[in-house]
């Protein structure tokens, strides 16, 4: 792969990740309710659900999402229920500023923001598709393809971690500007966000991917 293909993969991939979707705004969120360093446990549940959808691609279960209207099916209903959980729940948030004592929340430690990005990302069937369709067209088929998905998925990963710790310290910023009352409206406007997409996915289909 030549460094002109590369750029061209940075470009589309940055385009494709800034635009809010599910773990961008859970990392806007877990940055306004716990701190930037505290929202980067999430941050690398995104990044290893970004590890698992490019090995599915590399083994075709992109195409298997796309061949299959059941698979597509299970995969989006998951998903939909889960950001609509997380939707609902973030709309009947009260707003807590837990920097001083994130640990007080057991929503907040470590481990159980890692699990809750990487559901988010995992159990979306969209991002299956779109990476799938993204990631092939920069592979050279006169070439070896693992080093080229290791390069290409190395580069994915560190993009989206780079963008999703932007809008974690955007959240952080707007909490120490807003204070508790701007922390109610960002987590209610993630949550309504969530839920829409919840409703977005759940009225797709493959087709549309």
């Amino acid at each position: 792969m030549d460094l002109a293909t590369l750029l061209a993969f940075s470009l589309a991939a940055v385009v494709a990740i800034a635009i809010p979707g599910p773990t961008v705004l859970l990392a806007l969120a877990n940055g306004s309710r716990y701190g930037v360093k505290r929202a980067t446990a999430g941050m690398l549940g995104a990044v290893a659900s970004d590890v698992v959808l490019v090995v599915a691609v590399g083994i075709g279960l992109g195409a298997l999402l796309l061949a299959s209207e059941l698979a597509f099916t299970v995969v989006k209903w998951v998903g939909v229920a889960y950001l609509a959980f997380l939707g609902i729940r973030m709309l009947l948030s009260r707003g807590a500023l837990l920097h001083d004592d994130p640990a007080a929340d057991p929503r907040g430690s470590r481990r159980a923001l890692f699990l809750r990005s990487f559901l988010v990302a995992v159990t979306n069937p969209k991002g299956y598709l779109f990476v799938g369709a993204l990631l092939p067209q920069f592979i050279d088929p006169a070439a070896p393809p693992l080093p080229q998905y290791l390069l290409i998925g190395a580069v994915f990963c560190a993009l989206d971690f780079a963008i999703m710790l932007g809008y974690a310290v955007l959240g952080s910023g707007a909490v120490r500007l807003l204070k508790r009352r701007g922390a109610v409206w960002l987590e209610r406007v993630s949550g309504a966000v969530l839920l829409g997409l919840a409703a977005w996915l759940a009225t797709s289909r493959r087709a549309s991917a």
